[in-house]
């Protein structure tokens, strides 16, 4: 069973600048609620028990948010306004929290989870990905895959041709419908991509993963990069990939925010 998640959200949100300078872009507002709240309401629907987010020293609303305003919760009891405690619900889940002090890369934050997972498989949540569920979370797809299975599982969806440089893409043989098997993974190819399958921000790990990471060295952008660890272990460990049947929102990219704000807001 997979119940424990990490959200790594320590990154500089670049390309959401110059906003990200003061505002994180896990804190954008989405109907009334930040982006990394869904992401927690999310883990919570798909069994998760405890997160742990990774954070950086910039990063602190992101804490406040996910802590009881005392002083506001009493000014609502005394205003008369006790109607309103409603909107500052938080997802029921315990929340833990970690420093990345570099900013080294995907495959250093989630490192440093290893303390928080210890030898059990885990999720990861990346929260630039936001996912409309059309029958059951997407990271309840992954999971169910897991116990299936007892493998690692990303979540892909097929994109364009001309996107595919801006995504870890996957080779892989078709099991069954919306399930491949992963045979090899490029990030960011320049030319010739394995195919139209990009990894979106969803994944389910075993504890080895922990072994290729230890051993990255700077890859992409010179970052320590989780494909480069995801592909050292396919040699050693199965890798299945999951066709969301949810839809999916880049939060870092402004026509797709929008998109996403406009939809919630007619809910």
């Amino acid at each position: 069973m997979i119940k424990k998640a990490v959200i790594p959200a320590a990154g500089y949100g670049t390309r959401s600048l110059p906003i990200t300078k003061v505002i994180p872009k896990e804190m954008f507002p989405i109907g009334g609620r930040p982006a990394i709240h869904y992401v927690v309401e999310e883990a919570v629907e798909s069994g998760i028990e405890e997160i742990l987010i990774i954070i950086s020293r910039t990063k602190n609303l992101i804490m406040d948010y996910f802590d009881h305003s005392l002083e506001l919760e009493a000014f609502l009891e005394r205003a008369n306004k006790t109607h309103l405690l409603e909107k500052t619900k938080l997802p029921n889940v315990h929340i833990q929290y970690v420093r990345q002090s570099h900013a080294k890369g995907l495959g250093d934050a989630i490192s440093l989870a290893k303390p928080f997972t210890g030898k059990e498989s885990f999720a990861v949540m990346l929260p630039d990905d936001l996912f409309i569920p059309h029958q059951k979370p997407a990271l309840q797809e992954l999971i169910d895959v897991y116990n299936s299975h007892q493998a690692n599982v990303l979540a892909v969806k097929e994109v364009e041709s001309k996107l595919l440089k801006d995504y870890g893409v996957i080779d892989a043989q078709l099991r069954s419908k919306g399930l491949y098997e992963i045979k090899d993974i490029v990030e960011k190819p320049t030319s010739s991509p394995p195919s139209k399958l990009a990894v979106t921000g969803r994944y389910v790990f075993t504890s080895k993963i922990y072994e290729a990471l230890n051993q990255l060295t700077p890859g992409s952008g010179g970052e320590l990069q989780l494909t480069d660890a995801i592909k050292a272990m396919l040699s050693e460990e199965n890798y299945f990939a999951v066709e969301s049947s949810a839809t999916r929102f880049d939060v870092g990219k402004e026509e797709e925010y929008l998109r996403l704000c406009g939809l919630l807001k007619e809910r």
